[in-house]
């Protein structure tokens, strides 16, 4: 059992995502199917979430060197009941509640006490009866912990004391089995030298963008973005939430993965938005193809830093056990890699064009160890030349990139969370040196899609959420068409 005073040092990732100018922290907009009940939401929280070390800790740095130090823990502190004002400025409630949300991106979490804070509104949204804004410092773990963490303090709808179903961590898809000794060397010789080979392409792309390449500069992304000359401006939050089924749909007509799927839309909704924005705006100067209702300029650099999580997950039994005995053994903390996945910003004839391009390159990236590379790159450049060299290479790699893409399952079935019946969870994250994070999160039957968007840059990002559904119809309605033209 900890006592109050008791210490341990941060992790390299901790203390990389404290540094100036890469400041991190994530924001999850929550809705809920009822209206809050404030004194029961902060017993919940009480009874699980102050039980996890990281949320009952404070970082400290004494002598250049941070370590989490345990803290007794107010709840009242913590956990806020907001009475909105009306603003002149919102159109409707939702856009109210957005804004609260983004203001909540200008201002700094209090190091004094754990950095984490729960806003609670109580106003009726288009998507629910009330929100919670749950906002905390990356430093405190990645989104596969934090998710995990989620399902942990999370009880099954049907029978209140149990856990939710969780997604399970079984292989999708079975591998193949090669026949015969001899068949057997060639192919694992094959694949070795696939793997080097992929690895050495990839880590050279990943040292060219840390050093000099960068993307093109388009409508999200705009040159020297990110450099800090200037006050930044806030983060908007907009999310849709989208029928999983039909993510499954596509998933199945073209034997591809979940995230094979949403990437491809990412890709789709992103070349129709823009295509929009360059047909409106011809102030840009770049080279313009006008086919049809083509827009788009010619080779366009456009690129995605994709987050892996390098952790196999824990599960919710024993996160459960870890805040029963409030120890963490290894089972927290930021572990992640970035893979650095180039977009083809193109307007399709066929849609389904854009899920097979996206199958092809996540599955070169699957036989590739870009991403572990990359994460003992920094970890190396951390303990030779310190953590501000370190943040400095991870800026470089966020600044001369044009987005982040990120995809999480969440729990099989809605859950009731801190008391309550959960209806949707939209996260994101802000402090990137860029303009743009696209977010895709699994609920139960539901795939969140969720945008965190740079107000100035992008001043209508409903209307890219609006081009990432509207592809996915387009695409599950090809894909439908090919199934019954396949049958035939």
């Amino acid at each position: 059992m900890w006592k109050e005073g008791d210490e341990e040092p941060a992790s390299p990732s901790a203390r990389l995502m404290q540094a100036p100018k890469f400041n991190l922290c994530i924001i999850s907009v929550m809705g809920y199917n009822t209206k809050i009940d404030t004194n029961l939401y902060k017993k919940c929280v009480e009874q699980t979430l102050l039980k996890h070390p990281r949320f009952a800790s404070i970082l400290v740095a004494n002598d250049g060197k941070c370590r989490w130090r345990r803290t007794s823990v107010d709840v009242d502190n913590h956990v806020y009941e907001v009475d909105l004002d009306p603003d002149p400025d919102a159109e409707s409630s939702d856009e109210l509640v957005e804004n609260y949300a983004s203001n909540l991106s200008k201002i700094p979490l209090d190091s004094a006490k754990p950095l984490w804070e729960i806003h609670i509104l109580n106003v009726e949204t288009s998507d629910a009866s009330a929100t919670v804004l749950f906002k905390l410092h990356h430093s405190m773990g990645d989104g596969v912990s934090l998710m995990a963490l989620c399902h942990a303090c999370s009880r099954s709808i049907s029978n209140p004391d149990a856990l939710p179903a969780y997604p399970s961590s079984k292989e999708r898809g079975r591998r193949r089995e090669c026949r015969g000794t001899v068949m057997s060397f060639f192919v694992l010789v094959w694949t070795l030298l696939v793997i080097s080979f992929n690895t050495l392409l990839d880590v050279a792309l990943f040292l060219a963008t840390i050093f000099f390449l960068e993307d093109s500069r388009t409508p999200v992304k705009a040159a020297g973005a990110g450099d800090g000359g200037g006050e930044p401006s806030r983060t908007r939050f907009v999310h849709r939430v989208v029928s999983l089924d039909d993510v499954k749909l596509v998933k199945t007509a073209l034997n591809a993965s979940i995230n094979d799927v949403v990437l491809g839309v990412t890709e789709a909704g992103l070349s129709r938005y823009l295509n929009a924005r360059y047909e409106n705006d011809r102030e840009t100067g770049a080279e313009i193809i006008k086919s049809g209702t083509n827009s788009l300029p010619r080779n366009l650099r456009f690129r995605s830093a994709v987050v892996f999580n390098l952790r196999p997950c824990p599960t919710i039994e024993d996160l459960a056990e870890m805040m029963e005995k409030e120890e963490l053994n290894g089972m927290w903390g930021n572990f992640i890699g970035i893979v650095i996945l180039p977009f083809t910003i193109d307007m399709q004839e066929d849609p389904l064009t854009y899920i097979r391009r996206a199958k092809s390159s996540m599955d070169r990236k699957k036989l590739s160890l870009a991403h572990k590379c990359a994460f003992l790159v920094m970890k190396l450049t951390m303990l030779l030349f310190g953590v501000k060299a370190a943040a400095g290479m991870t800026r470089s790699v966020f600044k001369h990139t044009t987005l982040t893409f990120s995809n999480v399952m969440g729990p099989k079935e809605e859950v009731n969370l801190f008391g309550h019946h959960l209806r949707y969870i939209a996260p994101s994250v802000y402090g990137f040196p860029q303009s743009l994070v696209v977010h895709h999160q699994s609920y139960g039957e539901k795939l969140i899609i969720s945008i965190g968007a740079d107000e100035k840059l992008i001043p209508n990002p409903h209307q890219l959420c609006d081009e990432l559904v509207k592809s996915l119809q387009i695409i599950k309605a090809a894909a439908i068409k090919r199934e019954l033209f396949d049958k035939f």
